[in-house]
């Protein structure tokens, strides 16, 4: 429950940072490495502060902060809508701003972006919303005179006296809408004031884009889910055979493959009903690779659970990805009563490709482990990663939509290629960071298990680069031993020496490095997208690989 004001910041960045990434982004680089400190009218303090793509807000005093700004509850509510003028938003003894010109502009520049993109999110208004409704009524209410009895400060002054923005966005976009394009539901309702290059004002913009990532993902997700279970055979064997081709599928996930074939289809005009029963070939390919993986990582946990060997068996869990993968190729092939036979056949195509580069990449990684090696660049981690996991993450789901919305010329499929290899690439790297010091609730497999299984990562190529040879010598021999001999304590052991050389903190920077550069190519690149709401998910996706917490 929210208490006080700070705690309603930090909800609040914590809420952008899971639904609208992008959002986060943005502000978060015109922020920069300021830290700036908050104090509000009830007497609550937080501070706020960037770290790449991250913001990260604590309700809590800070010692140093770069700018300090100290307003009471009129400018609070005037912050949720950022409209006024700045001239009508300092308000005579309500705000307060210290620091030097440079970082007040940065400051400004980032609260102008988390009003403007944010408050049109229903997540964002709700919590808003129960804040305003738990206060006492008259702590909102401003004194409509000044001493001399007439008005000051204009509509600023009196708009101040109210939460017009909440109530207007309330009642403009009721939580119960959805948008439609020839019947056909489109995506979760579109509430921000962002046209994918600018703010708007709140009463004046009727198209408005920025969804919520986290409720998109979910129900693009349920829909290929949905589509599974009702496709997948009802018959015997069920116990050793169906029922475990739908275990992965049903357990928790992201939902970021079916959303990006779904939002790349319908930004390209077409309908996201078309895509789904090849959004859910995908996901069966997905888990048909995952289910082989673990076997092959010898990994006891994923998304929470036993691994489907270690619960049923190596031989069942071996027939069963072997059924998930053919049962894949059924649901593309079905396309062709929808989408007819170029589709369906443009549909194969990218599905081949994208499972030849699949096998390639992971024969990379098994290879390395294999022969004991560590490669010594980074640059051969980037291959390997985009070939084992950033086709058929980010860049085969964005052409499979555009198959299934009709663009089939290779020029325009290409120019997803870069973007979203680059993208892939960061994603991949911030699963690994996450493997080591994620939640395992929010990564999904056991703590430290890259470790175990000897996983070439970033992390790992920068150890072996920077350790003493002594250091060195000894990780070599750890890794050359098999799983089953390796303990928790010797991944522990790995992990400190990887903290010593600063490996971690070097692998944030190169995921954020990559994530930059793949936003630069999706806004050059794509460009020929007309601005729409499935294109503004894209762009969330773009920036969700490194605004994750860690």
């Amino acid at each position: 429950m929210i208490e006080v004001a700070a705690d309603l910041l930090v909800r609040t960045i914590e809420t952008l940072s899971a639904r609208a990434p992008a959002i986060v982004a943005a502000a978060a680089h015109e922020l920069g490495e300021i830290v700036l400190s908050l104090g509000f009218g009830d007497g609550s303090a937080a501070w706020l502060r960037g770290d790449g793509s991250r913001l990260y807000a604590m309700g809590e005093r800070t010692p140093e902060p770069c700018v300090e700004v100290r307003f009471d509850d009129r400018a609070l509510k005037l912050l949720f809508d950022a409209q006024q003028k700045p001239v009508d938003t300092v308000l005579e003894n309500s705000l307060d701003v210290r620091g030097s010109r440079s970082d007040l502009l940065a400051t400004w520049r980032c609260f102008s972006i988390l009003s403007q993109r944010a408050s049109g999110l229903r997540p964002v208004q709700e919590l808003w919303c129960a804040y305003r409704d738990r206060s006492p009524p008259e702590r909102w209410r401003t004194p409509p005179v000044a001493g001399n009895g007439r008005r000051r400060r204009g509509n600023g002054y009196w708009e101040a006296a109210r939460w017009p923005a909440l109530d207007y966005l309330n009642a403009r976009y009721p939580a119960d809408a959805e948008m439609f394009r020839g019947g056909d539901p489109i995506l979760a309702p579109a509430r921000s004031l962002w046209d994918g290059h600018v703010g708007r004002s709140w009463g004046a913009h009727p198209d408005v884009f920025d969804n919520d990532l986290l409720e998109t993902m979910g129900d693009m997700k349920a829909q290929v889910i949905d589509e599974i279970l009702r496709l997948v055979p009802r018959r015997q064997p069920r116990a050793e055979l169906y029922d475990l081709m739908i275990d992965y599928v049903t357990r928790e996930g992201k939902g970021l493959r079916p959303t990006l074939v779904m939002a790349t289809c319908a930004a390209l005009g077409g309908r996201p009903r078309d895509a789904v029963r090849a959004a859910a070939g995908l996901e069966m390919f997905h888990n048909g690779f995952l289910v082989h993986d673990d076997i092959a990582d010898e990994s006891t946990h994923r998304r929470g659970k036993a691994t489907l060997h270690e619960a049923h068996g190596l031989g069942l869990a071996v027939n069963a990805g072997d059924a998930m993968n053919l049962f894949a190729v059924d649901l593309i092939l079905s396309n062709l009563e929808t989408l007819g036979l170029a589709r369906t056949l443009g549909l194969i195509h990218e599905v081949l490709h994208m499972c030849r580069e699949t096998v390639e990449g992971q024969a990379i990684e098994l290879g390395w482990i294999r022969r004991d090696f560590v490669p010594s660049r980074d640059a051969d981690y980037s291959r390997m990663s985009t070939k084992k996991t950033g086709w058929y993450t980010c860049i085969s789901p964005c052409r499979i939509g555009a198959v299934a919305a009709g663009e089939t010329s290779p020029e325009r499929l290409d120019l997803f290629n870069e973007a979203f290899r680059l993208i892939g690439i960061a994603f991949q790297i911030q699963d690994d960071i996450l493997n080591l010091v994620g939640e395992t609730a929010l990564y999904g497999k056991e703590a430290l298990g890259d470790l175990l299984e000897g996983k070439r990562t970033v992390m790992m190529i920068h150890l072996f680069r920077s350790a003493d040879p002594a250091t060195r010598a000894r990780m070599a021999a750890m890794n050359a031993r098999r799983r089953a001999d390796k303990t928790f304590d010797d991944a522990l052991e790995m992990l400190d020496a990887m903290k010593t050389v600063g490996a971690i903190d070097y692998a944030v920077s190169v995921a954020d490095r990559f994530a930059r550069a793949g936003v630069r190519r999706f806004e050059r690149d794509l460009a020929f997208i007309e601005e729409n709401p499935a294109k503004a998910v894209l762009r969330q996706i773009a920036n969700y690989v490194t605004t994750r917490p860690l």
